[in-house]
């Protein structure tokens, strides 16, 4: 046995020991005839670096996989990364503009050989970065969404749905990056508040036609002037009196000399504005709906911008040529088109000003109303999106989202927290068109070939698109696979699928997913989607068609201060950072023990320095044990105990083995953190370690070697570097903690033992916290009158005398009714202790002492009472005031009531 140096350095610990995991194949050990466990990482993308929320989700995913090892379990934890198609595309042509180069200087299969080239140099920074997490994953099976077998499965799901009928070819709206030129997933659009503008314009009615009031046109008001070239109707409500009569009736554009009609449709709110809403059905979401509605088919609306936003003509040529070219807003310091627009429309005498009056009372007119806008921005590209109308492939999300909900509905599905199923209900039963194609190079390419005139032809390769179209000319489909088809197949495509592997057949359902509620529809319900079409029919038992039995969504990492956190703000943290400063079993346990189901974590950096110095005190206590011959236990059960105390630490140990048990079957990872942390913290070091100090017997050491034992196992999952560390340097193993066996919660409670060392804790306590209250010379011996003492009471005191005399500082312990002279009263059950303070301190002074200090207390409770019960205070304060007047009163309210007590027990 080595002996334990007086400090550790994580750093070091966390490097050698997961080299020696993954050098030996440990985090994948053989166990063929074991119970399987299977989890799957949310690949994260290749290009990605780790931030606080993988640090948060791949820690409890990590938890949920050790602790399922040590209890004996056939553990996979499925890794691998994304290939990313925008981002990775995206670094790779910032290179080469950085070295005054570009994509278009290359063939396609040139630029992909770049793109694989960049990938094995640089794309392995997150793997190597979950591996500083301590991530047990198994990497001798890494998988890659790009990889040859896992490529294979995407094309034969996307070639299969279009066989089922299941996903098709459509002209539909999507988000449009005109700086990568492509569609985009909601999930890359990030809404930003940006200063702009709301313009109202006169739409001229046609034929002479008025309105109720007499007036000749209708008022629009739009934030995108630009988009009025490809108006194709003016929406009222079909109730708003001011324009029933002119329903059916016709506009005509000013600019493009285009006739529309007046259509009826409730999404025009008569409250807002004029309650008349321009209809542009090509670039904008809502007027797509309205415009079908109004008969609109997708292949007649309108589109006014090619793909770089500029303006082309539209289908019916109106569009005037001095606007053909021009950005669609003012661009590089050249004004657009919407810029003409307004220009125009305020020269034909048709913009309605907007007016104002300053402090002076002064009138101020301005073409548009000034507006905070929420505009939707291209998460990568900077640029704004477009709804752009364009040809698509899509999967008809629609029809495969009934079996996953099924699946939820009955049980076979758990989502956790619960209250994630009214989310998850709600956006599957109106689930819209997945669009599934990108116009990238990167990824995988769509396997459909199209003839001359334009007909798709779907196969796996294009010897079988050529059968099918007979002797035609073919030309493959240019757009590649939207990233989040192909992660949906990650459930069984990672096991072998298409192929029926032994892995497949063992591990597929998955036990358990864990996710970031954020991406339960981009990733979590299309991966139930898919597996529930492609391995569903496979399996006759309905419980084994599922891709994973439970689902748990977390929350976000947030700062301190609750915000969201973003690089704008200067909040965001960088785990890599807390583990060179703390090490990564700190942050680990930090994010475990704060992960409350359906809450957010705030980031505190003071708490994961805690739980730091909570490994320093582990530490310190297996140095203890090793100081006084405390060695590895040799036997997975118990060892046979008398002594109170040590029966005590037994049942404590069994009692925390069964409240971890109990937590991580609910997956309540705060709960089980914190059962392990204050076993470890309060009953062990803090207690039994100083109850058994100078009576280290062999029984003692016996069990305090057993409990250590069982507390690192507990404590593995959590802080598995320090905790295999100790186990090698305590004494002779079998094998390496990460393969232990979890300890067994069979024995039975001892009630006495634990009734008894709980009664010294409390009474102890309670001597200790009195002495500290009163001012009592720390060195200062008390003689102790017991009164009203129980037999049972007395036989305890007999027994732990010993204790008692060392931990409560107690010269002398005696039986009796009252002491003369000035003294505290400590009541523990039914006995009441008696501590005589005559000559040991000024008990008049320390009476009048505690009694200024409790009227400072009260006042300042009562103060922030007050406050606090004032409505306008807290609706309107800002809500981190209101929260620290709630602390601080709390604070004070518990002051008061422990000075109050302290000048109580003066007698």
């Amino acid at each position: 046995m080595t002996e334990l140096p007086k400090t550790f350095d994580p750093a070091e610990i966390e490097s050698r020991w997961y080299a020696h995991w993954e050098e030996k194949g440990l985090f994948r050990p053989e166990r063929p005839d074991a119970e399987p466990f299977t989890i799957v990482n949310p690949p994260p993308n290749v290009t990605g670096s780790l931030h606080i929320g993988h640090a948060l989700d791949n820690t409890l995913q990590d938890i949920a996989i050790r602790y399922e090892r040590l209890r004996g379990k056939d553990a996979l934890w499925v890794v691998g990364t994304d290939h990313a198609g925008i981002a990775t595309q995206m670094v790779v042509e910032r290179q080469m503009e950085a070295r005054q180069d570009k994509r278009t200087n290359y063939t396609r299969e040139q630029f992909i050989e770049k793109v694989w080239e960049w990938k094995a140099e640089s794309g392995g920074a997150i793997t190597r970065q979950l591996r500083r997490l301590g991530c047990s994953m198994d990497w001798a099976n890494e998988r890659f969404t790009m990889d040859e077998g896992f490529s294979r499965a995407v094309i034969k799901v996307f070639v299969e749905l279009h066989r089922r009928g299941l996903l098709y070819r459509d002209k539909r709206l999507v988000n449009w990056d005109p700086r990568f030129r492509s569609a985009i997933s909601d999930l890359e659009v990030e809404t930003q508040e940006v200063k702009g503008g709301f313009w109202h314009f006169r739409y001229p009615l046609a034929d002479g036609v008025r309105l109720a009031n007499g007036a000749d046109h209708i008022v629009v008001a739009t934030t995108r002037p630009e988009t009025m070239l490809a108006d194709m109707a003016v929406a009222v409500h079909p109730e708003d009196p001011r324009y029933r009569d002119v329903i059916g009736k016709d506009i005509l554009q000013p600019i493009t000399g285009r006739r529309f009609k007046v259509v009826a449709d409730e999404h025009a709110d008569p409250e807002l504005g004029s309650g008349a809403v321009k209809i542009t059905p090509g670039h904008d979401f809502n007027d797509f709906e309205v415009g079908k509605r109004a008969g609109f088919r997708p292949a007649e609306m309108l589109n006014m911008f090619d793909a770089d936003a500029n303006v082309v003509q539209t289908a019916d040529g109106l569009i005037p040529e001095r606007f053909l070219g021009l950005h669609r807003f003012r661009n590089d310091g050249v004004d657009g088109a919407r810029e003409l627009v307004v220009a125009e429309m305020k020269a034909l005498g048709l913009l309605v000003p907007h007016v104002t009056r300053n402090k002076e009372g002064e009138e101020v007119v301005t073409d548009a109303e000034p507006r905070t806008i929420q505009t939707p921005f291209g998460d990568r590209s900077g640029v704004v999106i477009e709804p752009w109308l364009t040809d698509q492939w899509y999967v008809d999300a629609q029809k495969l989202a009934v079996a996953p909900m099924q699946a939820v509905r009955d049980g076979r599905i758990e989502i956790v927290p619960k209250t994630w199923e009214k989310t998850f209900f709600n956006w599957m039963e109106n689930i819209q068109p997945w669009c599934v194609s990108r116009q990238l190079w990167w990824g995988h390419r769509i396997p459909a070939w199209y003839d001359e005139d334009g007909n798709p032809y779907v196969a796996e390769s294009e010897e079988e698109a050529q059968a099918l179209a007979g002797n035609k000319r073919l030309t493959r489909d240019p757009d590649v696979l939207d990233t989040w088809f192909s992660s949906a197949l990650w459930p069984f495509g990672t096991l072998g699928w298409p192929e029926e592997t032994e892995t497949l057949k063992r591990h597929y359902p998955n036990d358990l997913l864990i996710s970031g509620f954020d991406i339960l529809f981009f990733w979590d319900a299309r991966m139930a989607m898919m597996g529930m079409e492609f391995m569903g029919p496979e399996r006759s038992d309905p419980r084994e068609k599922v891709p994973w039995r439970k689902l748990y969504l977390h929350g976000l990492v947030r700062a301190a201060d609750g915000q969201k956190m973003s690089k704008s703000k200067g909040n965001v943290v960088d785990p890599l950072g807390l583990i060179d400063r703390f090490g990564a079993d700190a942050l680990r346990f930090f994010m475990a023990a704060m992960e409350s189901q359906g809450r957010d974590v705030k980031m505190d950096e003071k708490r994961v320095e805690g739980y730091r110095n909570f490994a320093t005190k582990l530490w310190n206590a297996a140095r203890f044990l090793q100081s006084n011959g405390v060695t590895a236990s040799t036997s997975h059960e118990a060892p046979h105990a008398e002594a109170p105390v040590n029966r005590w630490i037994v049942a404590e140990t069994v009692a925390t083995v069964q409240a971890i048990d109990t937590a991580m079957a609910e997956l309540r990872f705060d709960a089980a953190a914190n059962a392990i942390y204050h076993f470890i913290w309060d009953q062990f070091c803090d207690w039994y370690i100083e109850l058994t100090k100078g009576s280290m017997d062999e029984e003692t050491r016996a069990v305090a070697g057993w409990a250590f034992d069982q507390i690192l196992v507990m404590l593995h999952p959590f802080m598995p570097f320090i905790t295999e560390e100790l186990w090698n340097l305590t004494g002779t193993r079998e094998g390496e903690l990460i393969v232990a066996r979890w300890p067994q919660a069979l024995y039975a409670v001892d009630g006495e033992a634990q009734a008894e060392i709980d009664w010294l804790i409390r009474l102890i306590g309670a001597m200790r916290t009195a002495r500290t209250e009163l001012n009592v010379p720390p060195g200062a011996k008390l003689g102790v009158v017991v009164h009203d003492a129980s037999e049972e009471t007395r036989r305890r005191i007999d027994r732990q005398g010993a204790a008692l005399a060392r931990l409560g500082r107690v010269e002398s312990l005696s039986f009796g009714d009252s002491v003369t002279g000035g003294a505290a009263q400590i009541v523990v059950d039914e006995a009441t202790f008696i501590l005589p303070l005559e000559g040991v301190i000024d008990i008049a002074a320390e009476k009048a002492r505690l009694a200024k200090a409790l009227a400072a207390a009260e006042k300042e409770r009562d103060s922030l009472s007050g406050r606090l019960s004032n409505p306008s205070f807290v609706e309107k304060a800002k809500p981190e005031a209101v929260a620290k007047a709630r602390e601080d009163h709390g604070e004070k309210a518990a002051e008061a009531e422990r000075l109050k007590a302290a000048l109580e027990r003066l007698a």
